[in-house]
């Protein structure tokens, strides 16, 4: 089998924590990016522990976690919205890389059957303290189907992609539904942005993925249904980017990229980030 061509797409480094430098090696037959090296899976752990992990705090004080926060709550009816609007009835539901469960509280208070997985210990802790009860691996669902399967922003955080992409197709009854959303390396912020663009977020994104990359990674069995863009994840990555860029915590110019991003994403259709639905067949 012909090897696929691999180059250095980009140089970055962990700006979140360790400071550490990391090349993006482009896969050219996929159109994904690959983090590298990649730390072992038993050490990728301590580049979570922090305080400053939003996804796993709801305590962080300042302007960018106050936003992520009130954009959080409106991303949550939003995405109640988009599950309903493609599922026939209200079922069974896993949702993979559940965080502090936020999103599982959503869906059971919408009448879904819930579940969820994350290996992080202090965000299942959260989680419990909403009576959302969530599972450390999607191997304790193993045999088991689900009609909906949900991934927001964690495809890029799991090792061994393909293995894991096939356990996850096997998650879905016939029928199923699966949304998967993450970041796109070809929006316009990124572009903007290049080594200091957050949402590369080395090393706990292994994986950096395009539109083509996301249509050849699951099977054939997994109809594309539609991709939808979060608009707001342009300014929030902005921000970020703009602090790691230049040491501000606040400016006005990264709302002008997040702005700029998505007008630029009207015709090119390169949102910052992408929410993918498909079907299985």
């Amino acid at each position: 089998m012909k090897t696929p061509k691999r180059s250095i797409y980009i140089s970055t480094k962990d700006y979140f924590k360790s400071q550490e430098a990391f090349d993006l090696v482009l896969d050219s037959s996929r159109e994904i990016l690959i983090t590298t090296p990649q730390p072992a899976p038993e050490d990728l752990a301590g580049y979570y522990q922090s305080q400053a992990y939003i996804s796993h705090s709801n305590t962080q004080k300042g302007i960018v976690p106050f936003l992520y926060r009130q954009v959080q709550k409106w991303s949550l009816k939003n995405k109640t919205n988009l599950i309903n609007s493609l599922s026939n009835h209200k079922g069974t539901l896993l949702d993979i890389g559940a965080g502090t469960g936020n999103f599982c509280e959503t869906s059971k208070q919408n009448s879904w059957d819930v579940y969820g997985v994350e290996p992080n210990k202090k965000a299942r802790e959260i989680a419990a303290k909403k009576n959302i009860f969530l599972h450390q691996s999607i191997e304790d669902f193993k045999g088991q189907q689900f009609d909906v399967v949900t991934l927001w922003h964690v495809l890029e955080h799991l090792p061994d992609l393909e293995n894991t992409i096939t356990a996850i197709q096997k998650l879905l009854k016939p029928n199923g539904v699966l949304i998967v959303a993450v970041p796109n390396y070809n929006s316009f912020d990124a572009k903007h942005y290049k080594r200091f663009w957050a949402a590369y977020d080395v090393p706990r994104h292994l994986w950096h993925f395009s539109q083509k990359s996301m249509s050849k990674l699951f099977s054939e069995n997994m109809k594309l249904l539609k991709t939808k863009p979060m608009i707001f994840d342009s300014f929030y990555v902005s921000l970020l980017s703009e602090k790691y860029k230049t040491g501000n915590s606040f400016a006005i110019k990264a709302l002008w990229i997040g702005f700029w991003s998505n007008i630029r994403a009207l015709s090119t259709k390169e949102y910052s980030s992408l929410i993918y639905c498909f079907k299985k067949a």
